[in-house]
């Protein structure tokens, strides 16, 4: 009988050391399985934000809170640590430009939606005057998907009418990708008229865009408003460009800020950070509206792509007048890359055409 009652505990104890082996290499397989997903979506809810994490560094967040109008990705970051995006009206700055506080992060919008402004709406607007804006508001997540080589972001908004009324329903999916010196973020824009006809009447002010740091502007000798050391704007009659060496590149090797207003398939804005070379390009999709984009490209440190505002950029030579029935969508395909090194001309060109290929 004691020998049975040994035998017992000698295999219960067997089977105690088996499971904990098993559930030690369990836990072990999960820890790998979490580790190897390098690009991670953070969603933190209670900030209105989704942090974008490659390699365990923040590379941008897409935020949504309801001070800015419309949900942006802020702020972006190279892959060796240098933000790029201006910081007005977000946080506080020194040095910076105080002016369009419609310019944040880096978003998608456009000036006329059926006679409403989407592009200049902010905070700093009067209240007396925001029957003339439209707001996009951020409605829902629907999914965030991590990878080893990408993680993707599904996210719902409206385009509001300032009565409330949903003129255009956007879905819009993020990818963000990247290693090494380069990351990237696809943005994946389709939108519907979701109650009425929707007109996009040709305007300057659209559709991608992105507001950089002083760093990434053009050197200038205009006068200008700035953020002092203290963080108060003041105005400056001589601007100090030191370190200031911002130069746009087209696909036709147009550079500079002769690049505004021009069509091309790709632009590319570099500048040299301390010892650091930095690249922020965005690439155009054949199948967009209005392939190839013109660019909407400020020296000042706005850039963006508009494909929808051909009569001004034209100077009357051409019209669009983009226009959505009822119930109707459309789509549009951005990439954005940031590099932590010099882009050649070469390079983007393959990386349009891989991309249009998509």
């Amino acid at each position: 009988m004691r020998k049975m009652k040994k035998a017992g505990a000698l295999g219960l104890g067997l089977a105690a050391i088996l499971f904990s082996m098993s559930s030690c290499a369990s836990n072990s397989e999960d820890s790998t399985a979490t580790e190897s997903e390098r690009i991670e979506l953070v969603r933190q809810d209670g900030e209105q934000k989704v942090d974008v994490m490659i390699d365990g560094k923040l590379f941008t967040s897409y935020i949504y809170p309801n001070t800015i109008k419309k949900p942006v990705l802020y702020p972006i970051i190279t892959p060796k640590g240098t933000k790029i995006t201006r910081k007005f009206p977000l946080e506080p700055s020194v040095g910076e430009r105080v002016d369009h506080p419609h310019h944040v992060g880096l978003w998608f919008n456009y000036g006329d939606v059926n006679g409403l402004d989407f592009w200049n709406n902010s905070d700093s607007i009067d209240a007396s005057k925001r029957d003339g804006y439209g707001t996009i508001v951020h409605k829902e997540i629907k999914s965030t998907t991590n990878g080893n080589d990408k993680a993707e972001l599904a996210v719902v908004m409206d385009w509001e009418a300032p009565d409330g009324t949903v003129l255009l329903k956007e879905n819009t999916t993020f990818v963000f990708s990247g290693e090494g010196d380069q990351y990237a973020i696809d943005r994946i824009t389709t939108l519907t008229a979701e109650n009425e006809d929707v007109s996009f009447k040709d305007n300057k002010e659209g559709m991608i865009g992105v507001r950089l740091t002083r760093a990434m502007e053009h050197p200038s000798d205009k006068p200008g408003v700035f953020t002092d050391a203290n963080g108060i704007s003041t105005g400056v009659a001589v601007l100090d460009n030191e370190g200031v060496n911002g130069r746009y590149l087209n696909a036709e090797g147009v550079e500079g800020e002769d690049c505004w207003g021009l069509r091309s398939n790709w632009m590319n804005l570099s500048s040299t950070i301390g010892d650091e070379q930095v690249s922020l390009a965005i690439l155009d999709h054949q199948k967009n509206v209005g392939f190839p984009t013109y660019w909407h490209a400020r020296g000042y440190g706005l850039f963006a792509a508009n494909p929808l505002g051909q009569e001004v950029f034209s100077d009357g030579k051409e019209s669009l007048n983009f226009k959505l029935a009822k119930g109707e969508s459309v789509t549009f395909k951005y990439r954005v890359i940031v590099a932590s090194s010099a882009l050649s001309k070469e390079t983007l060109d393959k990386k349009f055409t891989e991309f249009s290929a998509q």
